[in-house]
């Protein structure tokens, strides 16, 4: 018989005193032996409040940020399976035992709650299911794999994923490192559709859209440069290689034509040019080869830890 697995849920929360004991009091139902720890961050309301009476274990996380709150939460809490969840009640905490059983079952180590909406009118605010589709479109042709809804605050993951997860974001792009830790790592994971619907009356959206959108196209160029140096680089060495070429072979033709350089300066940046091209391309094979080192590292660590425990016993 297979001993059951011990489970945490992490609600981050700021300002959530409308929403936080819904979330709570649902995931309790969901699933009645889950553990909800609301992680504070920095509130001015009641949140820790109404979250401790509903029955969360409140722990605090001073730097604001859910980036913050996730890389504290996963230091600190010990469990088989994790549940991520916003404390905004606009996921559906009942979709909770299908996407830990998919973990189970697998075994896999992430599950990606994909949102669909249970009402008619859109949960999503003016743009952000736009600028969700794109992204998840930029990253599935960046790093290889495709992906249904990458911004899904709503996750639940194996030991093995969180202890060998670095979360590195401090903000909102959380998601988006979560996301491509799991193409390049390439750990088992899965999607289930989870309900996705508007905040309650009182609760007020912390997202701010386009301060946020650039910041997780930021962390997609990073982590670009970061996880695929050799097309990243590569990318600049096309760059400067067509501006040098463009540049300098009008200044060649002329040589062959007449045997002389008249416009030296040109001909002197456009070599610049190429060399730069050069140079960033052999960056790039470089830092694929410190890449690969640091694979071997993440997997050796991933690898210390057990896979998840089997399915309930029927």
């Amino acid at each position: 018989m297979t001993s059951t697995p011990t489970i945490a849920a992490i609600v981050p929360c700021y300002n959530e005193e409308a929403a936080v004991a819904q979330v709570v009091c649902d995931l309790k139902r969901a699933v009645p032996d889950i553990t909800v720890y609301v992680y504070d961050n920095n509130s001015t309301d009641n949140t820790a409040a109404v979250a401790r009476e509903a029955g969360a274990i409140v722990r605090t996380e001073p730097r604001k940020g859910k980036g913050n709150v996730v890389r504290r939460a996963f230091a600190d809490v010990d469990a088989d399976i994790y549940l991520l969840i916003d404390g905004d009640d606009t996921y559906d905490a009942g979709a909770a035992p299908a996407m830990i059983s998919a973990l189970r079952e697998g075994p896999l180590d992430h599950v990606l709650g994909v949102r669909r909406e249970t009402t008619g009118q859109s949960a999503y605010r003016p743009g952000h299911e736009t600028g969700n589709r794109l992204f998840n479109r930029l990253v599935g042709f960046l790093f290889g794999e495709t992906v249904t809804d990458m911004l899904s605050g709503y996750r639940v993951f194996s030991r093995r994923f969180v202890k060998s997860f670095p979360a590195l974001s401090r903000e909102f792009e959380i998601e988006t490192e979560l996301t491509v830790h799991t193409m390049r790592l390439r750990v088992p994971q899965t999607e289930v559709a989870v309900g996705f619907k508007d905040r309650p009356a009182g609760s007020v959206s912390k997202l701010r859209t386009y301060h946020d959108g650039f910041r997780i196209l930021r962390l997609i160029g990073l982590l670009l440069q970061h996880e695929r140096p050799v097309v990243f680089y590569g990318l600049v060495s096309a760059l400067f290689t067509l501006l040098g070429l463009i540049l300098g072979i009008p200044v060649v033709v002329e040589f062959w034509r007449t045997g002389l350089v008249p416009r030296l300066p040109t001909a002197v940046l456009a070599s610049s040019l190429i060399l730069i091209a050069i140079l960033s391309f052999v960056v790039g094979l470089v830092l694929n080869g410190v890449l690969r080192a640091r694979e071997e590292a993440a997997r050796l660590e991933y690898l210390r830890w057990g896979a998840v425990r089997g399915p309930d016993p029927r």
